[in-house]
């Protein structure tokens, strides 16, 4: 019991009343010699945050593990252009403000003129820098950065808006931010040291001046984050958890028109070859199953420090999504493009990329001849004995599809189911390993 009392003791309870002077253990009671007053000590923070083990009978305070730091947590989602806030343009925002400010009146029971008309203009021009300064400081807070952006989206912004340019639009809204809050500052304590009625006026003005000549020179970043914001607001959002078809293949060989036909977007269309010129989304719902589909940017014979950024944006879409690739050819010659050069493309996409779920479709075959076509630039005499196979009937297993006459759609939509449900199957194992590995 001794024991335990001193414990008691050695802890120094805050306590502003006199302590009982029989304490009741569960066996027995233990009688104080005196009553004991302890005042009232601010130790209750640290005894509620203070842990201990008994380690052969002695009390020994445990390492407190501080939680991890959230910002270091890999991002593995997307959506964040959805959440992006809502950019008013430079202008708006400086009318607002100016608006707001004009209302701001000087403090009451000030009889002195003089000291009336400061305080009024300090507190004007206080109300305007800060009516400037908010929302600069919420877009900066709320515009994600990159580093945070799932690889896919991060590819999307780059390949958009250029290398650098989302985040040197982003420095110049915080470097307006910071040139308000400087000037407004430096105008409003200029202010409150006036001495007379119409000095306060005049400095009042300088700063309502200097305020504007500000945001009219440098409002230009406003409006550059505003055309971002609706750039990437209006991107198509991919669900990750979601089954995904992306078609892929040269320009002008189907692509768009197999789109339409087995989902609900509605690409245009049109015989020529980059129509397509941006990710286009759709949707398919197969047995009450949703799934999505992609239409890509096609793809020329050449390295990838020669493609154009359409050309990027399709493998971006390759290497950051867990997509089923329909890959698309088209024999006919229709597309502009020679079968000898669709043959390289698709053996370096297929090698690149043969981890993905895959499936051929020749195109536009109601348009093709008994005899394979060969462009004039090509070799006629080239001794390659598969890609003469290509010339004749594309890859081996490849599916003959007529979007014209619906040659060959009923079978098609039937592989791309199968495909899809193959594709749910890797999404959920690699949700399982991933749940695995957490834990």
């Amino acid at each position: 019991m001794s024991c335990a009392f001193s414990l008691l003791e050695s802890c120094h309870l805050p306590c502003s009343r006199y302590l009982s002077t029989t304490f009741r253990f569960s066996r027995g009671c233990y009688q104080m010699q005196r009553p004991i007053k302890h005042k009232t000590l601010c130790l209750c923070r640290n005894m509620q945050t203070f842990a201990c083990e008994l380690v052969k009978a002695s009390y020994v305070p445990t390492p407190q593990t501080k939680p991890k730091d959230q910002s270091l947590a890999k991002v593995e989602t997307i959506g964040a252009f959805q959440k992006l806030p809502m950019v008013v343009p430079s202008v708006d925002i400086f009318q607002s403000a100016s608006r707001k400010a004009k209302r701001v009146l000087p403090t009451k029971g000030i009889a002195n003129v003089a000291k009336r008309e400061r305080n009024r203009g300090a507190k004007q021009l206080d109300a305007l820098m800060k009516e400037l300064a908010v929302p600069l400081r919420g877009y900066i807070e709320n515009f994600p950065k990159r580093i945070y952006l799932h690889p896919y989206e991060r590819s999307l912004i780059e390949l958009t808006f250029g290398a650098g340019n989302y985040e040197e639009v982003l420095k110049k809204v915080d470097a307006l931010r910071k040139k308000v809050v400087s000037v407004g500052k430096e105008h409003a304590s200029l202010c409150a040291k006036s001495l007379s009625k119409k000095e306060a006026e005049e400095r009042l003005s300088e700063g309502l001046e200097k305020l504007q000549e500000i945001f009219k020179c440098e409002g230009q970043a406003i409006d550059d984050l505003l055309y971002i914001a609706k750039t990437l607001r209006a991107m198509p959002v991919v669900d990750l958890e979601m089954p995904t078809l992306c078609l892929v293949g040269a320009p002008n060989v189907g692509k768009s028109s197999l789109v339409r036909l087995l989902s609900t977007g509605k690409p245009e269309v049109c015989n020529y070859p980059f129509t397509t010129r941006g990710i286009l989304m759709g949707h398919i719902t197969l047995d009450y199953q949703h799934f999505q589909v992609t239409d890509t940017p096609g793809l020329l014979k050449r390295c990838d420090e020669d493609r154009n950024n359409l050309e990027k944006l399709t493998l971006a879409v390759l290497s950051h999504l867990p997509t089923a690739i329909l890959y698309v050819h088209d024999l006919s010659g229709q597309c502009g493009m020679s079968p000898s050069d669709q043959f390289m493309i698709y053996k370096e996409i297929s090698e690149r990329f043969g981890n993905h779920l895959w499936l051929d479709v020749i195109s536009k075959c109601d348009l093709l001849k008994e005899s394979p076509v060969v462009f004039i630039t090509e070799d006629r005499e080239v001794d390659h004995l598969e890609l003469a196979k290509y010339r004749k009937i594309g890859p081996e297993g490849a599916l003959h599809v007529s979007v014209k006459n619906e040659y060959g759609i009923d079978k098609l939509k039937k592989k791309v189911h199968e495909l899809l449900m193959a594709q749910m199957e890797r999404i959920k194992s690699k949700r399982i390993q991933d749940n695995i590995e957490v834990a």
